[in-house]
């Protein structure tokens, strides 16, 4: 990574506009902190004082290699919470001063795949969303101040909050695999992902919810947070142990949140028969999974891959969050300015921090 300091400015600030800080991805391994002038918002938008931004596995993916949907350079950064601090014309429901907390991306509701209710592979919402979080201000378009925008309920900090699109993204994946109470349930990956779907299944009173994953600090966090097993994925007999969940039947249902294809592979392997695969976490570009076809079907087996997430996610993610049961707050970790940007991917780049708070 190139150095970054307050000091360091790319392109200037208009005059008249209080000099603000944007972190910028120039490419894999050159993120620099530049000066910017917060721009107006216009007809239905607002700018957002930024209050908290958090780290995201997939900006240290982007990070490290890119993004096959994210062209560089890009300001950087996804999850945010902060105070509305001027409205565009029209805005009504929200006011200067208001705390919020948002998802970054919003769909047209028109297209083809909304039309049919899948509202996360509306290509506006990707090609629209909004990147810049590890900044002073943010800039939120129209469609997501009218669709996925909320005020922040008091008693919900602004860390918490900027959880909205992580755990979105888990509701949604949750949505499709239907855990139920009575089942038994295997995630592999103790990740920020991985114990965020372990919150959501233990909210919603599945019976049996193990974590499977390598670091014996992860692996004490999801027991922390409670996970009812903790599998050594690097000690041992795993899959062995996988086997026993469920009383030896195996777990009903596995989510993988490794996005590595050798977790897609372990995934597939330990579902019982008759079970469910979710591939949650999202491998390179090119990569591939060969599939035991006789297992598949004569097991009947059901593999499902989600992506991102339907307004009806974002609405029962900030349910979740704002009846403050979740305890989603619990997987931050660690706080940095963001000043310290560059020790932030740092220390995600180590595997130290589960996920860090960037506090402008």
């Amino acid at each position: 990574m190139k150095p970054i300091g307050a000091e360091a400015v790319c392109g200037s600030v208009a005059p008249g506009r209080a000099r603000a800080r944007q972190a910028v991805l120039f490419a894999p391994g050159d993120l620099r902190l530049c000066g910017f002038s917060p721009p107006r918002p216009g007809p239905g938008e607002l700018l957002l004082q930024v209050k908290c931004a958090l780290s995201c596995g997939t900006d240290l993916k982007t990070y490290c290699r890119g993004h096959p949907m994210w062209r560089l350079p890009t300001p950087f950064g996804h999850e945010f919470a902060g105070v509305v601090v001027e409205i565009g014309e029209g805005v009504t429901q929200f006011k200067p001063g208001d705390e919020l907390m948002a998802a970054p991306t919003a769909p047209c509701g028109a297209c083809f795949h909304c039309r049919r209710g899948q509202e996360n592979l509306c290509p506006q919402a990707m090609e629209k969303m909004v990147m810049g979080a590890y900044a002073d201000f943010l800039l939120l378009p129209a469609r997501v101040v009218a669709c996925n925008a909320f005020r922040k309920p008091a008693a919900l900090s602004f860390e918490e909050a900027a959880l909205l699109e992580p755990l979105s993204c888990v509701i949604h994946a949750q949505a499709l695999a239907r855990p139920a109470s009575a089942e038994s349930v295997l995630i592999i990956g103790a990740g920020a992902f991985g114990l965020l779907h372990m919150l959501a299944l233990r909210a919603a009173g599945v019976r049996e919810v193990a974590v499977a994953g390598r670091g014996a600090d992860r692996l004490q966090w999801a027991e922390r947070l409670g996970a009812d097993h903790v599998i050594d994925a690097a000690a041992g007999d795993p899959a062995a142990e996988v086997a026993r969940l469920n009383d030896g039947f195996g777990p009903d249902l596995v989510i993988e949140c490794t996005g590595q294809v050798a977790g897609w592979r372990d995934a597939f392997a330990r579902v019982r028969r008759g079970g469910r695969v979710v591939f949650f976490g999202g491998c390179a570009a090119g990569t591939t999974l060969d599939i035991d076809t006789r297992r598949m079907h004569y097991d009947n087996l059901t593999l499902i891959a989600p992506f991102h997430f339907r307004p009806r996610d974002v609405r029962r993610a900030h349910r979740l969050l704002a009846d403050g049961h979740l305890g989603a707050g619990r997987i931050i970790n660690a706080h940095r300015p963001l000043a310290d940007i560059a020790g932030v991917f740092e220390m995600l780049e180590r595997g130290t921090v589960l996920k860090c708070a960037i506090v402008p």
